[in-house]
């Protein structure tokens, strides 16, 4: 299947920058359909099993960040090269980032498998059932982690080289096999077995190495990075370094995230395995505004590298003032849907009635700073496109590790569990704005330059 890259260099910015970014939000949404579609399912066994997901889950969300190292790096150090015309200095990069998003996949994959039990320990679960479902879904899904490692480099290559339309199609096929193998493998229709979570995370891993396959494909079929790409090359470490340099700030900020995260989901286990299945449904469902964002920043990431490659700063500006007008309205959007309709959203999910007062708390309460979330992504994705990944991570690990402070404090209040949600809505919203601000102000001074 042909699919024609997108120009970013030359013509009207707003069609450039939407052709790209449409399909890569729909990507993502689908991507949030591919996640909530586990959690319907896995919602239909019981709190418990989605308890055992949500803490099992935190470390697919950990490997993220260190997915992120050659994914952010190989996209960043592609679109530069591409946008000087250096195509066979872009084939040496791709080929050095899924060099090292292998390695990286699979170690991640054995270290999960080893040491699940303790891993699982972590959030100091109640009930042996959750722990054991834990351990299980975490050993499957991080064990299978590398077929996700790749998917994400490989989107980020081809996104630097105007092809988003890849992604769209991979990961749709994604979805709907995992669609398909959900209740299959998790209630055990026809000749399989009831296997519930256990079904569930191999579902996942199966419908991951078939999109690898579609990417695959995809590459390819390429006709802009991959002819100049062999897999098989002795790494360059002056290239690694290179990529490393833009992708660590990034990787260490999501890592850290993520490690925030997980302490606050000790706080929040202090309120019960229920709490830990409101926080891991919930997150999903907020996921609908900052994966959507996300992708955006990809493609704000990729016009913006290809353009700082053939130094092109006015038109940086221009897509950068459009990605925000974009952005300003869906993160309106999410905020209204959020704060106005979480019952019947939340009740998708678990309408048990000791739990779904606390997951219109979340939703009302994150809802507040979604707006300001997606304004802090778009703008770390320009950030990046600069090749500077690290005023996001500086401002986001300093306000994000703020957190547990905070919410250490706000508990101790009449607001209970809710101070927890409210300590990621504050700082979200101060993210949001002190990042905006720096990057005005760096654009400024390039201006003047």
């Amino acid at each position: 299947m042909k699919t024609k890259n997108v120009d970013l260099l030359h013509g009207p910015v707003l069609p450039a920058l939407t052709r790209l970014a449409i399909p890569i939000m729909t990507t993502s949404l689908i991507q949030m359909a591919y996640n909530l579609t586990d959690m319907i399912w896995i919602g239909k066994i019981g709190s418990n099993a989605l308890a055992a997901v949500g803490a099992a889950g935190m470390f697919m969300w950990l490997s993220n960040g260190l997915a992120a190292l050659s994914r952010m790096g190989g996209q960043v150090k592609v679109g530069h090269t591409l946008g000087a015309e250096e195509y066979d200095t872009a084939g040496r990069y791709a080929a050095n980032a899924l060099q090292l998003t292998l390695f990286c996949g699979l170690l991640y994959g054995l270290i999960c498998i080893l040491f699940a039990r303790p891993l699982i320990g972590f959030f100091n679960l109640h009930t042996p059932s959750v722990i054991a479902d834990a351990e299980i879904y975490l050993m499957i899904t991080c064990g299978g982690v590398v077929f996700s490692f790749l998917n994400q480099t490989l989107t980020g290559i081809l996104t630097a080289a105007g092809n988003s339309k890849a992604s769209l199609l991979a990961t749709s096929t994604g979805l709907v096999i995992n669609i398909v193998l959900d209740p299959v493998l998790i209630f055990g229709i026809g000749p399989f077995p009831v296997m519930g979570v256990m079904g569930a995370a191999i579902a996942t891993v199966l419908a991951q190495s078939i999109v690898t396959a579609m990417f695959y494909y995809f590459a390819k079929k390429d006709t802009v990075v991959f002819p100049y790409v062999n897999l098989f090359c002795r790494p360059d470490f002056s290239l690694l370094k290179a990529m490393m340099k833009i992708g660590l700030p990034t990787s260490i900020q999501n890592m850290i995230f993520t490690g925030i995260s997980m302490i606050l989901a000790r706080f929040v286990s202090g309120y019960g395995d229920a709490a830990i299945a409101v926080q891991k449904v919930g997150s999903q469902i907020e996921s609908i505004s900052w994966m959507t964002a996300d992708g955006f920043a990809a493609a704000v990431n990729s016009f913006t590298a290809q353009n700082y490659g053939a130094n092109n700063q006015k038109r940086i500006h221009r897509g950068y003032s459009c990605a925000m007008g974009i952005v300003f309205l869906w993160g309106t959007f999410c905020t209204l849907l959020l704060i106005l309709l979480p019952a019947p959203i939340f009740r998708i999910f678990i309408s048990e009635a000791k739990i779904l007062p606390m997951g219109i708390d979340y939703l009302k309460i994150l809802g507040v700073s979604q707006l300001f979330m997606c304004a802090e992504i778009t703008t770390a994705g320009a950030f990046a496109g600069y090749g500077r990944t690290m005023p996001p991570s500086i401002i986001g690990i300093i306000f994000t590790a703020a957190r547990i402070p905070l919410a250490a404090a706000l508990i101790q209040t009449p607001l209970g569990l809710n101070g927890i949600w409210w300590s990621i809505t504050l700082s979200s919203i101060v993210k949001g704005v002190l990042l905006c601000t720096w990057f005005f102000c760096y654009q400024k001074k390039s201006r003047n330059c």
